[in-house]
């Protein structure tokens, strides 16, 4: 049974102060069901690969089975596919040689434990009950890259038809500490099968690892099912903790994050501003059909409806209650039926792949992935920039240098309580850098409201585009 992260962070071998492994050795660890051992297979300042590798004792495991020797033992539990195929087993040996990475602890390097890094974790043989599908299901949503080649049955003997095991690769951005979170969680999920007894623990595990990015992950309910072996009393107990963790009315958070945010700016109409670059930029890209995501109470949308130039225009938002306020906003019920043919509201997540969103010339972003956490960036990009996928991008987000200028704002306070950060200009620039070289984009950068001499300008703008329309990067 293998497992190997790898990482093209600079220096690479930092990998080994996450996993408190050194690179320069080879380690073994005791387990119940046999040896783990970590060895790194290449360590060098452009390129890391850390491997786990489990030797699974079939044999031993049957003597440890309780009861007299032989009872209730057949073929099957020595001759099974245990020693190779990913299992809880690994989820085990993960929990227990990798214990520091998986919590996040790094003593040495505090702020590496937080870091988002380039990663790649190989699964050699991992089983896939449900198949590719539901193998892209439970990682796509959490920002990963997923290829997978399915095994044959006998490799000399191709009539035999495919095995259910997979070579599987994720790659993704991510904390390390996510990463194991999420392989720890979604293996056993994946094998749908437990080699121990699932009790009132796995449910705290499940929390623990999971807690994090469960709550909105789409296939929420039947990770909890196979995580827990279908046990309905503990399954149910967990989505029920995991619906406690979740905001219990985000129609509310929206409401109060545009109140809030709108105080704050009204003072130099910095909305005005905004939404009026963020339409000229629209408009010089050529955009006929648009989607605005995160479209709030439709001042955006209101903005592009006047503006005959754009023929189709979607907008997108997870509240219900914000869409609503939308239609009000642009007397959808009233509208002539010319106008009305030109515009829809769709509910929506901006980190989950939607089909809907396909096929658009642009995407507006106006002030919403500073609202979104950190470790959930890479599957938004991947949702907006891969999935959709439009020939041009506009993005805004607060320029926190600008942040000293209000004189409202106590010092080191971010402009809004749901915002989970918020980036200086090069903070910005190298972000959507990163983003526009991964995804076949070029990026320019307009500043958005008066301009500061020290400190730029209230919002930053990054304009995305593939060439046609687009300005080349600035």
């Amino acid at each position: 049974m293998l497992l190997t992260i790898t990482t093209t962070h600079r220096p690479a071998t930092d990998l080994g102060y996450l996993l408190h492994k050194n690179p320069a050795r080879a380690q073994s660890f005791e387990v119940s069901f046999g040896k783990a051992h970590v060895f790194y297979p290449e360590a060098s300042e452009a390129c890391c690969t850390a491997a786990l590798l489990l030797d699974v004792d079939p044999v031993g495991l049957v003597r440890a089975r309780r009861g007299a020797p032989g009872e209730g033992a057949s073929l099957a539990h020595y001759v099974n596919d245990r020693p190779y195929a990913a299992s809880s087993f690994l989820s085990v040996a993960l929990a227990k040689v990798f214990g520091s990475g998986l919590a996040g602890r790094c003593a040495a390097r505090p702020d590496l434990a937080e870091a988002v890094l380039p990663l790649k974790a190989r699964l050699a043989a991992a089983p896939c009950r449900g198949g590719e599908a539901l193998l892209r299901r439970l990682f796509e949503p959490l920002g990963y890259r997923v290829s997978a080649r399915q095994h044959p049955l006998d490799e000399e003997f191709p009539e035999w038809g495919e095995s259910a095991l997979f070579a599987v690769e994720l790659e993704g951005e991510c904390r390390l500490r996510d990463l194991l979170a999420h392989l720890y969680v979604l293996i056993p999920v994946l094998d749908d099968e437990k080699h121990y007894w699932v009790g009132e623990a796995e449910v705290e595990k499940l929390l623990r690892h999971g807690g994090d990015w469960l709550v909105a992950h789409p296939e929420r309910d039947t990770i909890a099912r196979r995580y827990l072996r279908r046990r309905s009393r503990l399954v149910r107990d967990a989505l029920a903790r995991l619906a406690e963790e979740d905001d219990p009315d985000p129609d509310e958070t929206a409401e109060a994050r545009a109140t809030e945010e709108g105080a704050a700016e009204d003072r130099i109409g910095l909305n005005d501003l905004r939404l009026g670059a963020v339409a000229a930029a629209l408009r010089s890209a050529g955009a006929r059909r648009v989607l605005d995501l995160g479209c709030g109470e439709g001042r955006l949308l209101e903005v592009l409806l006047r503006d005959r130039a754009f023929e189709e225009i979607v907008g997108v938002d997870v509240s219900h209650r914000a869409l609503s306020a939308a239609a009000g906003r642009l007397h959808l019920d009233r509208l002539p039926a010319v106008q009305r043919e030109r515009i829809r509201l769709v509910q929506g997540a901006l980190t989950y792949r939607d089909r809907r969103l396909a096929g658009y010339d642009a995407a507006a972003v106006v002030e919403v992935i500073e609202h979104l956490d950190p470790a959930r960036l890479a599957a938004f990009e991947r949702v907006l920039f891969e999935c959709a996928a439009p020939r041009a991008v506009v993005i805004t987000t607060p320029n926190a240098e600008y942040n000293v200028r209000w004189e409202s704002l106590p010092a080191g306070t971010l402009r809004h309580h749901d915002h989970r950060f918020e980036w200086t200009r090069a903070e910005f620039r190298s972000w959507a850098g990163g983003v526009a070289g991964r995804f076949g984009y070029v990026a320019r950068f307009l500043p958005v409201g008066p301009e500061d001499p020290e400190v730029g300008a209230p919002t930053q703008m990054a304009v995305f585009g593939r060439g046609d329309g687009v300005e080349g990067a600035a």
